[in-house]
């Protein structure tokens, strides 16, 4: 289902890759490289006012004026954490909303993306399952956090501020279930005439849509991460319905696919610590086995959930004896720190409805 109620008298430059940008130009009589300058302009230098791109005709720019925009997500309130996490809620010009969550630390600037309002898939430890689902959204909606995000970061929120290294798109929503545009966005995000991102730092991170993944392997350079949590199909279907159409075993065996032919490369495997649920040695065990004969790599996730969730996260002990086990077994494995769990912007917190009632 497509966004409603939006102002379409104008083109939204932000729905374009750059391919498509090209051809846009093209089919307006101008040279295809306008779409590359112009596509600069907008994303390598985060400006939206036609006025400023002095490198076009004063005709072509009034044309782009005239018959075109770049129209952005609307942040409609800013959340920023004791530990520097920041989150964004973003209004959608049909007065949907999403969130984006920037985590900081010393070496990096990790944004986390939103590829749907709601989710299709409805684990049963997120916030985010619990609203539904209501629709994908659009190259312009999952782009634009980004831009949305260098704009908020520069010192004078009028030029591209260069914090964001890495993307993992783990915010609302299963982005392989929104296929078609997280490869453009992705696309974009990797393009040198754009964010120049490293395919090594833009992440898509599923539930395990099995048929995508090996599609996704064909038609983008992006890492891959796996969201298990659950060591055998039977706990996996509880916590995780959809484990019931793509099962732990042809799930697993489309990651050790994905990066077959780079050796060097492995897919993340993430892996929310549940008390009593998924997170005993025996777990531990199953899991080591299932993971045996490829390269992978496990983040163990200290769960943090919303107000009257039946979840509690693992002691750090138990967390730590889980962790031995897979490092004795010779998996690469590290505990992810929570963080910006005070603004609900934790794994297993982001809900956009409840922030929305607020403002």
């Amino acid at each position: 289902m497509q966004p409603t109620n939006i102002n379409t008298t104008k083109i939204n430059l932000l729905e374009f890759s750059r391919s498509e940008l090209e051809k846009f130009f093209a089919d307006l009589g101008e040279k295809s490289f306008r779409g590359t300058q112009v596509f600069k302009w907008v994303h390598q230098l985060g400006q939206t006012d036609f006025a400023t791109m002095t490198n076009l005709s004063l005709a072509l720019r009034q044309h782009l004026l005239d018959n075109t925009e770049v129209r952005l997500p609307e942040i409609a309130a800013t959340l920023v954490s004791k530990d520097g996490t920041r989150k964004w809620l973003l209004k959608l010009a049909d007065n949907n909303y999403i969130e984006t969550v920037l985590i900081p630390e010393a070496d990096r600037g990790t944004l986390c993306v939103s590829s749907q309002v709601g989710c299709q898939v409805n684990c049963d430890f997120c916030a985010t399952g619990k609203l539904g689902y209501k629709r994908n959204l659009t190259l312009s909606e999952i782009i634009g956090q980004l831009w949305v995000a260098n704009r908020e970061l520069s010192p004078d929120k009028t030029s591209r501020h260069h914090v964001i290294t890495n993307v993992v798109f783990m915010g609302m929503g299963e982005p392989l279930l929104n296929f078609a545009n997280v490869v453009k966005a992705a696309e974009i995000m990797l393009d040198n005439n754009a964010y120049g991102l490293s395919k090594f730092r833009v992440t898509v991170s599923t539930c395990g849509i099995t048929p995508e993944i090996l599609r996704l392997k064909e038609v983008s350079k992006v890492s891959l991460a796996i969201s298990l949590h659950a060591s055998n199909d039977k706990l996996r279907n509880k916590l995780m319905p959809i484990n019931k159409k793509y099962p732990i075993a042809e799930l697993i065996s489309a990651a050790k696919i994905y990066f077959k032919d780079e050796p060097k490369r492995a897919a993340t495997i993430e892996y929310i610590m549940l008390d009593g649920i998924n997170d005993s040695v025996s777990h531990a065990h199953e899991l080591a086995k299932l993971l045996r004969g490829a390269y992978f790599k496990v983040n163990l996730i200290p769960g943090n959930f919303i107000s009257g969730s039946s979840y509690k996260s693992s002691t750090q002990s138990t967390i730590d004896a889980f962790r031995d086990v897979l490092l004795a077994s010779g998996i690469n494995t590290i505990t992810r720190k929570s963080r910006g769990s005070d603004i609900a912007a934790a794994c297993g917190q982001l809900v956009a409805e409840k922030l929305a009632s607020s403002v």
